[in-house]
């Protein structure tokens, strides 16, 4: 006996793009034999790894068969065909619905309803009722001349593949897995070595594909970094624009780096897995702090502009705003408390919170502390930077 587990509502399918488990893999190729051996060498070996469960063939290879070998000479003096008798068979068993297609219509209603003949079920529940099903022909005369199975037909027993699959044509063998108490990408990438190292024991024409939510996953896992690389430099050089300068940007760009794992270290002490809207939480944070920070530095640009030192004008614009950048963090961090406890059916933005908390923590610490010494060290270096140019000017 073989259990598993498949989830049995549409959403959980929909959710793993259509796969009914969150890891498929695939063995695709008309050498069904070669293929049949590696899709079971690598279901012996995915239930190995730590946090795949209900590991399975989806195809059912050794499922039991009557077969029935016809005795030909002797169908041919009874009078019977191949075809008949399969037909008889046919139609005793499954009905003449499969074969015969029959209707009657109901004129008022207008509803066509199938008219089927097929022996009871209940008459057929041994061994010999099947021998004795019913065969009929004609011989050369007019009249039926009855016989049963068992006269023409002899039978043996077979294991046969009761589901057979196939992708763009070619027959394939899925081997589903589920993921417990351990993340999708860390499965997904023991996973992926068990598939480079049987790949190279199929034929040519053959390959494996690794299907579900783990492929989407990695891809969804890049998006999120590529986007926040992408709006780091687009925020720049918007910030370049308006502040017609490169400095001051660059002291708002230098204190994102820190945030992201600012972001992420709830996750880590509630022990929730690295996921998509954990790092959207950790973008929206980044974002808030990004913002306090352009504040913070726009007033500190204006009190240099005014007449005050680097370092002056650095405390003053942390005095001056730190209490609405605690006001703005403090605000976001009560409103995403409850969503940050969770509950049953609410973990996914359980994640996100937990992410956004932990990345306005930890992201107005650096919007109060590392960006004032940020930006007093980088114009103090460009005020003695540029005054050497003055001096070696006048000497020149």
């Amino acid at each position: 006996m073989r259990f598993y587990f498949q989830p049995a509502d549409m959403v959980t399918q929909i959710l793993n793009f259509g796969v009914p488990t969150q890891v498929d893999v695939e063995v695709v190729g008309r050498n069904r034999a070669k293929n049949l051996e590696i899709a079971q060498d690598m279901q012996r070996r995915m239930s190995n790894v730590p946090g795949a469960v209900d590991v399975h063939l989806q195809q059912e290879i050794d499922a039991p068969e009557l077969y029935y070998s016809i005795d030909r000479s002797r169908a041919q003096e009874l009078g019977q065909t191949v075809s008949a008798i399969s037909n008889n068979l046919m139609i005793s068993l499954s009905s003449s619905e499969q074969v015969f297609p029959n209707f009657w219509t109901d004129t008022k209603a207008g509803i066509p309803y199938y008219l089927a003949v097929q022996t009871p079920e209940y008459k057929i529940q041994s061994l010999n009722d099947l021998n004795n099903i019913s065969l009929s022909s004609t011989s050369g005369t007019n009249a039926p001349t009855p016989n049963t199975l068992g006269n023409v037909a002899q039978f043996e027993r077979k294991s046969i593949q009761s589901v057979i699959n196939h992708s763009n044509v070619q027959p394939v063998y899925d081997i589903y897995a589920s993921v417990q108490d351990r993340d999708l990408g860390g499965v997904s990438s023991d996973i992926d070595k068990i598939v480079a190292q049987e790949t190279p024991k199929l034929t040519p024409g053959n390959h494996i594909v690794v299907r579900g939510p783990g492929r989407e996953h990695e891809l969804g896992l890049l998006a999120p970094d590529a986007g926040l690389i992408f709006a780091a430099v687009f925020v720049y050089l918007l910030m370049v624009v308006n502040f017609q300068d490169f400095l001051d940007p660059f002291v708002v760009i230098l204190a994102l780096p820190a945030r992201p794992p600012a972001s992420l270290s709830p996750c880590f002490v509630t022990g929730t897995t690295l996921s998509v809207p954990s790092l959207m939480g950790a973008i929206m944070s980044i974002g808030v702090a990004s913002a306090n920070s352009i504040l913070l530095v726009t007033f500190a640009r204006e009190q240099s502009l005014a007449g005050k030192s680097p370092i002056a004008a650095a405390i003053a614009a942390g005095g001056t705003r730190l209490r609405p950048v605690l006001m703005t963090a403090a605000a976001m961090i009560v409103g995403m408390l409850p969503m940050a406890i969770g509950g049953a059916g609410e973990e996914q933005n359980a994640v996100l919170a937990r992410a956004v908390i932990g990345g306005l923590l930890f992201g107005t610490c650096t919007t109060l502390l590392v960006v004032p010494y940020l930006y007093a060290t980088l114009r103090r270096y460009a005020g003695e930077h540029k005054r050497n140019e003055i001096d070696f000017g006048e000497t020149t």
